[in-house]
């Protein structure tokens, strides 16, 4: 098992449309051996979509974690003061959360986690979608690309014709990029064809 003895926050943000496709990683993180913490930022705690209920979310994350996902800033402030993290992964992690990231906003409980992560000189692994990577939120990704203890998981343009700005990480990568990212190396190549 590839992640025997680690912790691992699993924080998901509100690209909704992204999220089924984290729940089968969740799951492997699991199967390697990853005690995994779930984290819901709040839109994703409390808002219903045409993707899904937020009560199903939650739910769905209890039975692969064992664990209820954690959804303020007050219940994932000990994660840093008690080094329980050996890891952070946001996926899918929004352009908004990039961009507050980027900044050092810490307004909720993936920020917080985050902060709290990076405070202890351990891994924050991102899983980016966002239809603005490439274009206001660019820059963004480029402080984050160049952030110590930042690592992405690999990324391509989901659709460059009808949407030449988004970018979405392959989340069939998630597993891989941990390990790497654990062992302090980013897993490349970063930019792959989403199309595969």
């Amino acid at each position: 098992m590839l992640l025997a003895g680690k912790t691992i926050g699993m924080a998901i943000t509100g690209s909704f449309c992204t999220i089924p496709q984290v729940f089968p990683e969740i799951e492997k993180l699991v199967r390697e051996g990853a005690d995994v913490y779930p984290i819901l930022s709040e839109k994703v705690a409390t808002q219903n979509t045409k993707y899904g209920k937020a009560a199903d979310i939650a739910c769905a994350l209890e039975r692969i974690t064992g664990k209820e996902p954690i959804l303020t800033i007050v219940e994932v402030e000990p994660l840093g003061p008690q080094k329980i993290l050996d890891a952070l992964v946001i996926a899918p992690c929004t352009g908004n959360t990039l961009a507050k990231l980027a900044h050092g906003i810490t307004d909720g409980p993936v920020l917080m986690a985050a902060k709290s992560t990076m405070r202890n000189l351990r891994p924050v692994i991102i899983g980016i979608s966002t239809n603005d990577a490439l274009s206001i939120n660019a820059k963004n990704l480029g402080a984050l690309l160049s952030t110590k203890h930042i690592y992405m998981i690999p990324f391509g343009q989901d659709a460059p014709l009808a949407k030449p700005c988004s970018l979405i990480s392959d989340m069939r990568l998630l597993v891989d990029t941990v390990v790497a990212a654990l062992d302090g190396k980013q897993l490349q190549p970063i930019i792959v064809d989403r199309k595969s």
